[in-house]
């Protein structure tokens, strides 16, 4: 026996079980992201996450020290994936017209109305749990920081005031399509939006 220690990829010892470590964990997170989308903030159990992911049960204790935590985690992943969606397809859709710019805002989130309910229940239990508030208040940040790009780059004002109010416009017609889905709604809303933006660029 030479007494040397076992080394993993690269060279670093025990890199191996750290990376299947973070593998399982990962994959415990996006089991719970599935079932958040698919039936909400009460689907989120420990024995239900391990089963989505194919782990043991004691799996979700090991990496999660409660139910909170792992709400807590896979809310902070859904929304780090919905910004980065957001970013990615209004970056690449937007046009130059107000019409343009409005539809495009209004029609981001139709195309996974599961992850925005997930997103949208967690936003709400927010209220209830101080543990949830800074990723809510992350996602709205985040949601602000992409108005701000788009209507700089589109020649609209773009003040902390015409941000929020921009926003907050689509982000209301985005809950109340996800929730009632009303036939007709996008296009309503995109009308409205039109008349917002035209609004601060007068």
């Amino acid at each position: 026996m030479s007494g040397r220690v076992p080394r993993g990829d690269g060279g670093k010892p025990g890199r191996k079980p750290q990376e299947r470590a973070l593998r399982r964990k990962e994959a415990l997170l996006d089991a719970a992201v599935a079932l958040l989308g698919e039936g909400g903030f009460t689907a989120v159990t420990h024995r239900a996450v391990a089963e989505r992911a194919g782990v043991p049960l004691a799996a979700t204790t090991y990496y999660f020290s409660s139910r909170d935590e792992l709400v807590a985690q896979a809310f902070a992943v859904l929304v780090e994936r919905d910004l980065r969606l957001m970013r990615d397809s209004l970056t690449r859709a937007c046009g130059d017209s107000l019409d343009e710019l409005a539809r495009t805002l209004v029609r981001t989130y139709a195309s996974d109305r599961g992850r925005q309910l997930g997103l949208w229940e967690l936003y709400l239990q927010a209220g209830r749990e101080p543990a949830l508030q800074h990723i809510a208040r992350a996602w709205t940040d985040g949601w602000d920081d992409i108005v701000r790009t788009l209507l700089d780059r589109s020649g609209h004002p773009c003040g902390r005031s015409e941000v929020r109010f921009v926003a907050t416009l689509v982000s209301g017609f985005w809950l109340e399509h996800i929730v009632e889905a009303r036939p007709g709604a996008l296009e309503q809303a995109a009308d409205m939006v039109t008349r917002a933006l035209r609004a601060i660029s007068t």
